[in-house]
């Protein structure tokens, strides 16, 4: 059974600048993987390339049986067309650190605009999910106010929701609560271990070392643009074994 998703080699450069060198990872089904690592180490980079949101200069991605983008002429990646990225763009669902909900939208119309207008699903079916949705993020109420009317952490839920929405087969956390702040971050924490519980395939970029020890299957520490250590949870979080990983959570968990 092929990866829910799987990037191959993956390079890229933004000017002179070699962000990611040569990076492979896989997710399986049910999997949730933490992504840790320093900043300007190549997480989000990895991420935004995993959602196309930035293109690889070299390497391949697939989820699942569609090809994304195959290595071309000198390993420079070729990417598909039309359908078979709007294929692949269904596959996943992206929240980022900084909610990027639709401001003039209410939290509903957030919730149900894309897979009414982008999947074509049937209105009722998709706002009866949304109700659904709305009430287990704890949003009862909500409906229908704007972004700006929301904290921070009721905005991120909304985002979760959307995301939801869509059911994707597996839903990247861009650092989901570093705009949050500890009891906020509570709970939206809650919300991805409750998603983490049902076996939603998850790639979580995270800092909140204690989070990633309980809920992830795997942690994959970057550090300089390549993936210097990975490994279960336990072993890369409370039994390094290379020094790079040994020095950043020394200094993180101080």
């Amino acid at each position: 059974m092929p990866a829910v998703v799987s990037i191959k080699s993956a390079r890229k450069s933004f000017g002179a600048v070699e962000v990611l060198r040569g990076i492979s990872l896989e997710v399986a089904c049910g999997e949730v993987v933490a992504v840790i690592g320093p900043s300007g180490g190549g997480k989000s980079t990895l991420l935004r390339c995993m959602t196309l949101l930035e293109t690889l200069d070299a390497g391949g991605l697939s989820y699942g049986e569609v090809d994304v983008a195959v290595p071309g002429e000198g390993g420079t990646s070729v990417y598909a067309k039309g359908d078979v990225l709007k294929r692949a763009r269904g596959r996943f669902g992206l929240v980022f650190q900084n909610y990027n909900l639709f401001p003039h939208f209410t939290v509903m119309r957030n919730i149900v605009d894309a897979p009414i207008r982008v999947q074509r699903r049937d209105r009722a079916e998709v706002e009866r999910r949304a109700w659904e949705l709305i009430e287990r993020m704890g949003l009862a109420g909500c409906e229908d106010k704007v972004p700006c009317q929301l904290s921070g952490g009721q905005q991120q839920r909304v985002a979760i929701a959307r995301a939801l929405a869509m059911d994707p087969e597996v839903i990247f956390f861009d650092e989901p609560t570093s705009a949050l702040d500890p009891e906020l971050t509570a709970g939206v924490l809650r919300v991805i271990r409750g998603l983490a519980a049902e076996d939603m395939t998850m790639v979580v970029v995270t800092h909140e070392m204690d989070f990633a020890r309980e809920v992830a299957d795997r942690v994959v520490f970057m550090d300089g643009g390549v993936i210097v250590e990975e490994g279960p949870a336990e072993q890369v979080l409370d039994n390094p074994r290379e020094g790079r990983t040994r020095a950043f959570l020394a200094r993180i968990e101080k």
